[in-house]
């Protein structure tokens, strides 16, 4: 086969996205006597997207190399900014401000001005967007559009209007963000834009969708992702931070073990070809082990996390609360709120009012649940609802008024079954609970705790498990039998007495294995994980021989 043919299916497996074949043909064709500079821009992409990435920057360098032989400064200036982008991607800062230097210096040698000048700007955009200063990021990414438009590149248009959403958002004004995002969307799902563009732009909107608790266009666009990633089997990039925005969304349906598996998946794709998966990959591993009890792991999972460079919050600051450290958790949580940025510490308000509630400090719960109503008027997604009356319930509760934390509880309730999120429909069904216990309505509380801690045992969350169940044990339940059988019972009982499991066998007549069952549901449904922890509870509640 001749090279000439090589490069013409090539070209033909690029179009149609086969990624895997126009790598194989393109290189091929280069072996065989080399390649013009615009397939060596295809082939570079190519083993990008495939996996291949230093490879890629190595062939996307002998394109801008070739397009200074030619004497096409603009595209080599094209070829400069790219290669700045994607070694901003890979976490090589300073060769990538290499690359933007030169390619502003070919860009100044330019006689007329042309698309390439809006994509150098972007490196500074970004700068802007994540050094603190949106508004300076919203006039940067405007002019990235502005370009686009000028010279008639959507890619560029629709990078500029991306960034101008992000920035909008970071500005505290999230429903024109989203519109924005929902705007930029269309030109990728319609198919207009090329393959890394559109990459970007799907992982960036769902990201700020999540930060903007819009779970139904996170939901939506994460679907819209998934099947763009699956009609590309054969591409790495981009799939791995698909994988770690589907192990989100198990996660918040309560699918936790599809969820392990997604992080899974995107842990090995990051380190096949797709690094700006990692930090999503292990932060939701991290939360799946804290909810479900393990705490040691999930602290793992998060110090994984911190390796890219972004805090693992607020999940690192719950961990600490669940280890029974309000105070270590309230030091983190401010400290990290108030060095973000505004949509970031909006993200960060809910697991913040319940930290400073834990911590005994209804002041300043107060005044995150105020945030948190504002932002739910100004965007009032039905997440951030949900969240907005479930954290004003709490703060009533915290205060005394078991009354005004009825309303607010009962509407949160009513939105996370409607979302599909069960583990904070059983959390907050715990809180309603003990709004009927302080109103005098000890048979409606016993309903809610009971039903919670069902909900929460099915889904493994152990230490919401142990929450709803102690509330179930709390003395002068008048009756309630609390979250273990007659014969968990006995057998805890027997536990603490220091009786193995042999000898618990034979005094109950059950076999070994009967027992190491009944003993596993102990620790299940009281949120245990050794069996001093269980005698020590045993003790606690009067369960004891």
């Amino acid at each position: 086969m001749s090279a000439e043919t090589d490069i013409d299916r090539g070209r033909s497996a690029f179009q149609e996205h086969r990624w895997t074949e126009a790598h194989e043909r393109f290189h091929d064709a280069d072996e065989r006597g080399g390649l013009p500079a615009a397939d060596l821009e295809r082939l570079a992409t190519a083993e990008i997207l495939t996996g291949a990435g230093t490879t890629g920057l190595d062939t996307l360098t002998r394109a801008h190399e070739e397009y200074l032989v030619m004497g096409d400064v603009e595209s080599a200036a094209r070829c400069a900014g790219w290669l700045g982008m994607q070694l901003m991607f890979f976490g090589e800062q300073a060769r990538a401000r290499g690359w933007f230097a030169r390619g502003q210096r070919l860009v100044d040698e330019m006689a007329e001005p042309g698309a390439v000048q809006g994509l150098l700007l972007l490196p500074e955009g970004l700068g802007k967007l994540y050094g603190g200063d949106p508004a300076g990021a919203l006039q940067a990414f405007s002019r990235v559009a502005e370009f686009g438009q000028r010279f008639h590149d959507k890619d560029l248009s629709a990078l500029g209007l991306l960034g101008t959403g992000q920035a909008t958002l970071m500005l505290g004004h999230p429903d024109q963000g989203l519109r924005m995002f929902d705007e930029v969307m269309v030109a990728v799902t319609a198919g207009e834009l090329s393959a890394i563009p559109s990459g970007i732009i799907y992982c960036a909107v769902i990201g700020n969708c999540h930060l903007a608790f819009d779970l139904e266009r996170a939901l939506e666009w994460t679907a819209a992702l998934d099947r763009w990633c699956s009609a590309r089997p054969d591409m790495v990039s981009f799939s791995g931070q698909c994988q770690a925005h589907r192990a989100e969304l198990f996660i918040l349906h309560g699918a936790w073990d599809e969820a392990l598996t997604a992080a899974g998946a995107a842990q090995g794709l990051s380190v096949k070809g797709d690094p700006q998966a990692l930090y999503g990959a292990y932060y939701q591993q991290g939360e799946v082990e804290r909810l479900s009890g393990k705490l040691d792991d999930a602290e793992t999972s998060y110090r994984q996390a911190a390796r890219t460079g972004y805090e693992p919050q607020p999940g690192l600051a719950l961990l600490w609360l669940a280890r029974g450290n309000p105070q270590q958790a309230q030091v983190m949580i401010r400290r990290a709120a108030d060095a973000a940025d505004l949509a970031t510490r909006r993200n960060m308000l809910p697991a913040l009012v319940e930290i400073e509630l834990a911590a005994s400090d209804p002041e300043a719960a107060r005044r995150g649940v105020q945030e948190l109503e504002a932002l739910a008027r100004e965007c009032p997604t039905s997440m951030l609802r949900a969240y907005a009356g479930q954290a004003a319930g709490a703060l009533h509760l915290a205060t005394g008024d078991a009354a005004a934390a009825t309303h607010p509880l009962r509407e949160a309730w009513r939105l996370w079954l409607e979302l599909g999120v069960p583990y904070e429909a059983a959390r907050c069904r715990v809180l309603i609970g003990s709004a009927c216990r302080a109103l005098g309505d000890e048979t409606s509380a016993l309903m809610d705790f009971e039903a919670a801690q069902a909900e929460l045992l099915e889904l493994g969350a152990a230490p919401a498990a142990a929450w709803a169940a102690a509330a179930l044990m709390r003395e002068g339940n008048s009756g309630a039998k609390g979250p273990l059988s007659p014969r968990e019972t006995e057998v805890l009982r027997l536990v603490a007495s220091g009786q193995g499991n042999r000898a618990i066998a034979a005094e109950l007549y059950l076999s070994e294995k009967t027992v190491a069952r009944h003993i596993s549901n102990i620790f299940l449904k009281l949120g245990l994980s050794s069996r001093a922890a269980a005698t020590r509870y045993a003790f606690e509640h009067g369960l004891a021989g």
